[in-house]
């Protein structure tokens, strides 16, 4: 396997060639975050979406952990060993030094306000997590920013709802958030906030469309039947926090 450490500025590009090269090579990895969302939805790289993208987030099975690893090696990314030997189990970190730009790959799971399950669901569609996980994971952060909203504006303006992964599969949005009173909780509290976004948002003819979606989404979480632990927790309410702010691992 020859080497190739010639990285691309753009970050969204690189995110690209990675995953393809994971694909060619049989590497079960795929991209995520604002990546991943420029990757997947054309308004994201116009205005008013367009945004800089910075660092590179992935995502992998504990299987598939070893290989990852020497893939971005030859790629021309350095491990960071240190943390990689204590965290390497649930997240993996990576640099590279000509871009001075971060990859960090999330196996199994990503642990930030809400544990999303990812094990199951990296391999649903090519070169990048599903719409829907690609959803909840912009909507499970409970400290959301511009950029995390002009996100979920792209992924919402340029897909629809669906009943499986060929869209914003909204069936595996509710069936996890209908056992999960806290990540339920957070998706309708950030889903609200960003139909306010998108039709405050100057110039964005989509607005209304986006928010029309998140809507029905809204009411697709309202409508699922819960399970008895979700009504348990349910009783407590916000009187006890039920998210997590991520930690800073590095």
């Amino acid at each position: 396997m020859g080497r190739d450490l010639q990285t691309l500025a753009d970050p969204v590009a690189e995110g690209r060639r990675i995953v393809e090269t994971a694909a060619e090579r049989g590497v079960t990895l795929r991209a995520l975050g604002g990546v991943a969302v420029a990757m997947l939805c054309p308004s994201s790289r116009r205005p008013p979406l367009a945004r800089a993208y910075a660092d590179i987030d992935l995502a992998t099975t504990k299987g598939a952990k070893d290989r990852v690893v020497s893939l971005l090696e030859s790629l021309g990314y350095k491990g960071d060993r240190e943390f990689n030997i204590l965290h390497g189990h649930r997240r993996l970190y990576f640099w590279d030094e000509a871009a001075q730009r971060q990859v960090d790959v999330f196996v199994d799971e990503a642990n930030l306000c809400h544990r999303i399950d990812l094990k199951r669901r990296v391999e649903a569609v090519p070169l990048t997590l599903s719409l829907a996980d690609l959803t909840m994971l912009k909507l499970q952060v409970v400290e959301t920013n511009e950029k995390d909203y002009l996100d979920i504006c792209a992924l919402f303006a340029d897909h629809e709802l669906t009943a499986d992964d060929s869209g914003i599969n909204s069936n595996h949005i509710t069936a996890l958030a209908a056992s999960d009173w806290g990540l339920w909780r957070t998706l309708g509290i950030v889903a609200e906030a960003s139909e306010r976004f998108a039709l405050d948002l100057p110039d964005f003819p989509a607005g209304e469309i986006v928010a029309k979606r998140l809507r029905l989404l809204r009411e697709e979480l309202e409508a699922v039947p819960k399970s008895r632990a979700w009504k348990l927790r349910a009783r407590i309410g916000d009187r006890k926090r039920w998210y997590e702010l991520p930690e800073e691992v590095r």
